[in-house]
C-alpha cells in the first residue's frame, strides 16, 4: 500500500486545523489504496495552534507536527515538510482551505499515470478585488521576465512531488528557498491542473503587499542574474544621454552665455541619483544572499516534533 505525505504549514492557524483534517479524511476514506499522514509545520504561531496540534496527534494517529522555535517563513515550514516526509508522494498545501482537498484524488491520479509533479494553477473566484488579480497577475509576468524560470500565472504551492522530487529537493543548501522557482528547476514529467481558489475557513490572510513583493524578489534573485544585467544596461543607457549635454555646454561657452536652469539640474541630480541606488539596492541583494548563504546556517530549527 502506498504512502501519502500531506505537508501544511501553519502561522496561527488555530481555527482551521480541524476542519482540514476532516476534509483530508473524508478524501481518503475514498481512497482506500492509500495510508497517508498529515504534517502540520508551526511555523512559530502565536496563538493556540501547537495546543491543538499536540491534542489532534493523542486523538488521530496520523496527525503529524514539527514545531518550528521561532517563524521562519512559509517557504521554510514547506520545506521542513517536505524533508521529514517520507511518503511515495508529498503533497503541500494551505491550511486555510482554499486549496481544496476535494482535488487530491485526481492529483494522485495523475501521479499514478506516470507523473512526478502535479501542480496546480489557482484560479480566482469573482468575489475576488480587482486590485488582488491585478497584482498577482503583475507578480508573475515580473517573476517570468526576470527569472530563468517560467512560472504560468497562478502557479500555487498546492502540489504532489514524487519521492524521487523530494529527494532532489532535500539536497539542496539554498538559504533563500523559493519552492515555486525550485519545482520547475528540477524538470521532471510535470502537469499542471487548474482549480478556482476555495475561500479562507478562518483567520486572515498572512500575505499582505509587502510581503508579496518580498516573495516576488526572492524568486527572480533565486533563479536569475538578469537584474544584473538590467544594472549595466542602465548605466550604459544613461551614460550615452549623458553625452547629448556636451554640445549644449560647447555651444554656452563658445556664445560667453551662462548655464542656466537649476531646477533642471536639481531634477537631473536626484535622478540619477535614485538609478545609482537602485542599482546599488541589487547589487546588496545579490550580495546579502552570498553572506547569508557562505554563514551556513540552518533554513529553519525544530523545537519539538512528533514524527
Amino acid at each position: 500500500m502506498k504512502k501519502i505525505s500531506i505537508v501544511i504549514p501553519a502561522y496561527n492557524e488555530e481555527g482551521n486545523l480541524s476542519e482540514i483534517r476532516k476534509a483530508i479524511d473524508h478524501v481518503f476514506h475514498n481512497l482506500p489504496n492509500y495510508k497517508y499522514e498529515i504534517i502540520f509545520v508551526n511555523d512559530g504561531s502565536r496563538d493556540r495552534t501547537q495546543v491543538f496540534l499536540e491534542e489532534m496527534s493523542l486523538s488521530f494517529p496520523e496527525v503529524r507536527y514539527i514545531e518550528f522555535s521561532r517563524n521562519f517563513g512559509h517557504q521554510y515550514a514547506v520545506k521542513a515538510g517536505l524533508d521529514l516526509a517520507d511518503g511515495n508522494a508529498v503533497i503541500s498545501m494551505d491550511a486555510d482551505l482554499q486549496h481544496p482537498p476535494a482535488l487530491i484524488p485526481e492529483m494522485i491520479r495523475k501521479w499514478e499515470e506516470g507523473y512526478d509533479i502535479v501542480y496546480t494553477i489557482r484560479k480566482y473566484p469573482k468575489s475576488i478585488s480587482r486590485f488582488k488579480r491585478s497584482t498577482s497577475d503583475f507578480f508573475y509576468r515580473i517573476l517570468s521576465k526576470l527569472s530563468d524560470v517560467e512560472l504560468e500565472k497562478g502557479s500555487s504551492d498546492f502540489r504532489l512531488l514524487d519521492a524521487s522530487v523530494i529527494d532532489v529537493i532535500r539536497d539542496g543548501t539554498e538559504s533563500d528557498v523559493f519552492l515555486r522557482g525550485l519545482v520547475k528547476w528540477v524538470g521532471f514529467r510535470q502537469y499542471a491542473i487548474p482549480f478556482v481558489a476555495g475561500e479562507r475557513f478562518a483567520g486572515e490572510s498572512k500575505y499582505s503587499l509587502g510581503k508579496m513583493f518580498r516573495f516576488a524578489f526572492t524568486g527572480i534573485t533565486a533563479f536569475s542574474v538578469k537584474p544584473l544585467y538590467l544594472a549595466a544596461y542602465l548605466g550604459f543607457f544613461f551614460s550615452l544621454v549623458s553625452l547629448l549635454y556636451i554640445p549644449y555646454v560647447i555651444y554656452s561657452f563658445m556664445n560667453h552665455s551662462e548655464i542656466s536652469g537649476w531646477a533642471s539640474l536639481i531634477m537631473t541630480v536626484v535622478f540619477f541619483g535614485g538609478v545609482q541606488l537602485i542599482i546599488l539596492g541589487i547589487l546588496g541583494i545579490y550580495m546579502g544572499k552570498i553572506f547569508k548563504q557562505i554563514k551556513g546556517r540552518p533554513n529553519y530549527i525544530i523545537r519539538s516534533k512528533n514524527l
